[in-house]
């Protein structure tokens, strides 16, 4: 889904490792995994009937359930005990390279610079800003250090500055289930007002008149954010007013403000259509209109400056979206003018607007374009990069009346830098360089290569490689294969410090860029969800045997990673080609597909329909069982597998990996090693602070390092 909407465009690397090899591994009869009791449940659709024996795990209150993920877990500890010491070693490695006291590149919005910063020995960010220049005195706004201390998780977000600057709203999440309580801090006094926002997404924000904020609040049952509410400083939030209910269940709704500051936007969207409602945010108390109604199948977002609103949309066929611009008083799709046509190869992902240029972010044959164009046509070009294994981006660009563009860049085998660019003068300056710290790395010590892996269909499927230049290519050494391949989503070839201790143990790093992503553009996207969903597991097992005909690794030493539906992909792998892979990490998979999606009570069900079709309608129903890894399972060799989950997990709930592990031991037929490991106490995205998630991604380490024999 594309978002014209305002945001600070980060450079986000989120890490989820995997592994999987052919080395196997006798389980200690001392240590017998548990046996999940089974309860017989009968479950029926379109005339076709599955017996489901693990069903009765569907409660997290239930004293069974927690004793039968208590029992997985001491049984995980039990099988890795001689591994602790390692995962300890590999934490601490990998924490080393990360500069502990560091901090953001402070960014101007409204009269302060705002800066997140840590310090050494700290898990969480604290977060200040300076009046007017950065030699201002430093004023702190949020010390989540201090905040977190009795939370054994602690998320704060959404912080949202009133326009005249005394004001911010935030928001705070203590479980991990993604329901964050938003306040307000007087930045003046410091007093944080006792009146508690319950149940939202964690954002809000200002009307004009410093004294309105608007917010998106969740279905306590679903956590479908579906209802838009208006809350008056100095009231009470039960008399907060409804004014946006989203009650189409395959929608989230959400607000926030244009650049411009002249608007406030109420947005909802689907999988595959998206309708907007604008209020001038100088008027906080007014009615909404709506931008432009919903079609279905049609997507837009909206982007506002000078009188006109820049609407990001795929109408009318355009499958890698054009750019159409309008009057902001006359809104409808019959008023759009086209301003940037649609590409056949192109794909158009963002537009970044400013007094004297506007800049498309643009992906053409997989690669991030940046384009820089002047309003009066008399200049336009690309920013020139040379690699094929890059990520680059904007970032965070809040001023009209600027010529500075701040972007960030990074090469697979090199650290990301964030670079300010003079469009006039075509001139940057690097601001800041991502510090690997110790004395061991050097970019030039490592290779990266982009192949491209031929499918079964004949579709050519692009793999970014990364490895340590003294590596051997001969088919000897061990290789880790990562992919996701859902919702559009790209996975770009970032770079990554922690993978360091993977590539300096002789490990090849490889990111397959599966159909299911918008990698090759939205038909690659359109090819791989739907009845189209199983080329995301073939095109992943054919990277794989590409990998292996051509010496990077070899089955004995192939690895397989993948997390949420990345997990999904995982166990469809499992069973399709288990012969390839000796281990696979799956980290919160998203395996009981049929019945996750035939149950709309359960969280975000009912709006991924678009994502993978409906199982009401039989066509859908018996296309999804045909993959489901749940529903697959039978008895075979698999191979070594991991599996993590988080008990409190509002995107894959925790039972759809402890059913699809508990079936697993029950029909495999090898001796392989099965882990479950739940994280009684997080969520979908594990840990919370800054370094405890390195402790997730050292079991995941020290798992494939150990089936390799490359532990001390």
């Amino acid at each position: 889904m594309k978002h014209l909407v305002l945001r600070s465009t980060f450079f986000i690397l989120y890490l989820t490792f995997a592994a999987s090899c052919q080395n196997i591994k006798k389980e200690p009869m001392s240590a017998q995994p548990p046996v999940a009791k089974k309860i017989p449940t009968k479950l029926e659709k379109h005339g076709d009937v599955r017996i489901d024996d693990y069903y009765w795990m569907n409660d997290r209150e239930n004293q069974d359930v927690l004793d039968h993920l208590n029992a997985e877990n001491e049984y995980y500890a039990k099988m890795t005990s001689h591994t602790k010491k390692f995962q300890e070693e590999l934490f601490l490695e990998m924490k080393s390279r990360i500069k502990e006291d560091d901090s953001s590149v402070p960014y101007k919005y409204n009269g302060y610079w705002y800066i997140t910063k840590y310090e050494t020995g700290q898990e969480y960010p604290i977060y200040s800003r300076k009046k007017e220049n950065l030699d201002a005195d430093d004023e702190l706004m949020f010390n989540c250090n201090e905040l977190a201390k009795d939370h054994e998780y602690y998320n704060l977000r959404g912080i949202s500055i009133s326009p005249d600057n005394t004001m911010a709203s935030f928001a705070v999440d203590t479980v991990s289930r993604r329901q964050y309580d938003i306040q307000i801090k007087n930045l003046i006094t410091g007093e944080v007002y006792p009146d508690k926002i319950e149940n939202t997404t964690g954002s809000s924000v200002w009307g004009n008149d410093g004294k309105t904020l608007f917010y998106a609040k969740k279905d306590p049952v679903t956590l479908r954010s579906d209802k838009i509410y208006r809350h008056q400083l100095g009231t009470p939030s039960i008399d907060d007013e409804l004014i946006f209910h989203e009650k189409d269940s395959t929608f989230n709704t959400f607000v926030y403000k244009t650049k411009s500051r002249k608007f406030i936007v109420i947005g909802s969207v689907s999988t595959l259509t998206s309708e907007y409602q604008i209020l001038n945010a100088d008027d906080p108390k007014g009615d909404f209109k709506i931008f432009s109604s919903r079609e279905k199948g049609v997507e837009y977002s909206i982007a506002h400056y000078n009188g006109d609103f820049f609407v990001l949309t795929n109408k009318d066929g355009a499958t890698n979206f054009k750019l159409m611009k309008t009057s902001d008083a006359n809104t409808t799709s019959k008023d759009w003018e086209e301003f940037i046509p649609h590409r056949e190869d192109v794909l158009l992902e963002n537009v970044d607007i400013f007094k004297d240029y506007y800049v498309l972010s643009e992906r053409e044959n997989g690669l991030n374009k940046l384009k820089i164009s002047r309003w009066d046509k008399s200049d336009s070009y690309h920013l020139p990069f040379e690699s094929e294994t890059y990520v680059a981006g904007t970032s965070v660009n809040l001023d009209f009346d600027t010529d500075e563009l701040r972007y960030y860049y990074n090469e697979m085998g090199a650290p990301y830098a964030i670079i300010d660019f003079n469009m006039e003068k075509k001139t940057q300056k690097v601001l800041k360089e991502q510090e690997v710290l110790g004395n061991n790395f050097n970019k030039t010590n490592y290779r990266t290569e982009r192949l491209w892996a031929t499918a079964r269909d004949g579709v050519k499927i692009p793999i970014s490689l990364v490895y340590n230049k003294n590596t051997s290519l001969d088919g000897t050494s061990p290789l880790l294969q990562y992919a996701y391949g859902s919702y559009g989503s790209t996975i770009d070839p970032y770079f990554s410090s922690v993978r360091l201790s993977l590539l300096d143990r002789g490990f090849v790093y490889a990111i397959a860029h599966v159909r299911g992503g918008e990698y090759l553009g939205r038909s690659w996207y359109e090819d791989g969800k739907l009845l189209q969903k199983k080329n995301t597991f073939t095109d992943f097992i054919d990277c794989s045997k590409f990998l292996i005909e051509n010496k990077f690794t070899s089955p004995d030493h192939l690895y397989a990673s993948g997390g949420s539906a990345g997990g999904l992909l995982m166990g469809a792998i499992v069973n399709m080609a288990p012969e390839l892979y000796n281990g696979v990490i799956a980290a919160v998979p998203f395996v009981d597909v049929v019945t996750t999606m035939l149950d709309d009570s359960i969280p975000l069900t009912t709006g991924e329909y678009d994502e993978w079709g409906n199982p009401g309608e039989k066509e859908f129903y018996e296309y999804m069982k045909s993959y489901s890894p749940y529903d697959n399972v039978s008895p075979k060799d698999y191979p070594n597998i991991y599996v993590s989950t988080g008990l409190h997990d509002s995107q894959v709930q925790y039972w759809e990996p402890a059913k699809w592990v508990a079936k697993l031991r029950e029909h495999k037929t090898d001796d392989n090693i099965l882990f479950l490991d739940t994280n009684m106490d997080a969520g979908h995205g594990g840990a919370s602070g800054r370094f405890e998630s390195l402790k997730e991604t050292a079991k995941e380490y020290a798992f494939i390092l150990d089936l390799e024999d490359k532990m001390p």
